[in-house]
């Protein structure tokens, strides 16, 4: 299956989003329509959870399904390949950044190292922990792996394609229900609090939903023109409904943007489309590292360069905006796909009483 270019370069769009939700208010003079603009940034994630579900069952639905039970080493195996080196690897730098804290009398309370091993494991984010720390964005990735382990056993039990469109829609709208009932009940109004507690919720229920967007889009990829305007419509509707406050968060922007993946991944590799620029798509290629990167990069820089940490200059700031995107240019081609193609060489040892595949 042919990469969806747009669809990779939103990816770098929305980490950049979250990039300047963390670094909003030490921006000096930032005009509040930005600050307001920027301070949703951390909904990014959510269209992460639904981009994720939708390329995991595009990529691996029908091998699971192939290859059943004795497939999921595989998967994990290359899963695990795409998110834990480059995590490990930032990871090892916030370890360096607490204990040069450390040695030089400083406070480190955000780098709790008795809880290290669940980052180290990526279980930070499984309800066992009450704050965010270390490199707070990892908390997402904790989650992913939620979802990577739950994914085997979706694609086992749902094949999307034998369900009729209507069943599908509702499937969709159940999830994104459920998840705003877990936000009420829990007594939040934003899909950004509680995460330690949340997250883990968030993300499976999310990613489930991408799974079943997968499958609207295979099904409709053909004739995509009045699918596409539906979903961009409705899309708009509950956007614009959020934003005055006539639908609440937790409901109307994970359905909003199931719309609008969907209509994006519906116009993907149509001429004229603005997210096939190679520059945006390249963005999007870099987006992991742009993402786990700029966190401790930014603690980092306000140590060396700021002295009031709540009113950086705009030099300072553009400084920075290079430094995350030269870092993540070299965690990208040094780190991250190196690592990457060496665990996928490796060889798992069958499941017993399988045989060899004489697939290519």
């Amino acid at each position: 299956m042919n990469e969806l270019r747009a669809l990779t370069s939103v990816r770098g769009i929305a980490a950049w989003l979250v990039v300047f939700y963390h670094i909003r208010l030490a921006v000096d003079g930032l005009p509040a329509p930005a600050l307001a603009f920027f301070a949703k940034g951390y909904l990014a994630v959510d269209f992460f959870f639904l981009l994720s579900g939708f390329v995991i069952w595009l990529s691996y639905a029908d091998r699971i399904r192939d290859g059943g039970l004795a497939a999921i080493p595989e998967f994990l195996k290359r899963r695990i390949a795409r998110i834990w080196p480059l995590h490990i690897f930032v990871l090892a730098g916030g370890v360096a950044l607490a204990l040069l804290l450390a040695a030089t009398g400083r406070e480190a309370a955000h780098f709790p190292f008795a809880e290290l091993p669940l980052h180290v494991l990526l279980l930070q984010n499984w309800g066992l922990t009450d704050t965010l720390n270390w490199n707070d964005p990892a908390w997402s990735i904790s989650c992913e792996l939620g979802a990577y382990l739950v994914f085997p056993f979706v694609a086992l039990a749902i094949d999307w394609r034998r369900v009729p469109t209507t069943m599908i829609l509702a499937a969709i709208a159940a999830l994104f229900v459920l998840l705003h009932m877990v936000f009420v009940a829990a007594g939040a109004d934003t899909l950004g609090k509680f995460i330690p507690q949340l997250g883990l919720i968030r993300c499976i229920l999310e990613f489930t939903a991408g799974t079943a967007l997968c499958a609207l889009w295979l099904r409709w990829r053909e004739h995509w023109v009045e699918p596409a305007l539906i979903a961009t419509t409705l899309a708009a509707i509950l956007f614009a409904g959020w934003l005055a406050d006539a639908l609440p968060e937790t409901l109307a922007v994970p359905a909003a943007f199931a719309a609008a993946l969907l209509a994006l991944a519906l116009s993907a590799g149509r001429r004229g489309n603005p997210l096939e620029a190679a520059p945006l798509h390249y963005l999007g290629e870099i987006s992991y590292a742009t993402y786990l990167g700029h966190y401790l990069l930014w603690f980092a820089f306000k140590l060396v360069f700021v002295s009031d940490a709540h009113a950086v200059g705009w030099p300072l700031v553009a400084l920075y905006l290079a430094l995350v995107l030269v870092t993540s240019i070299a965690l990208y081609h040094g780190v991250e796909r190196p690592a990457q193609r060496w665990i996928n060489t490796i060889k798992l040892p069958r499941p017993f009483g399988t045989k060899a595949s004489t697939a290519h």
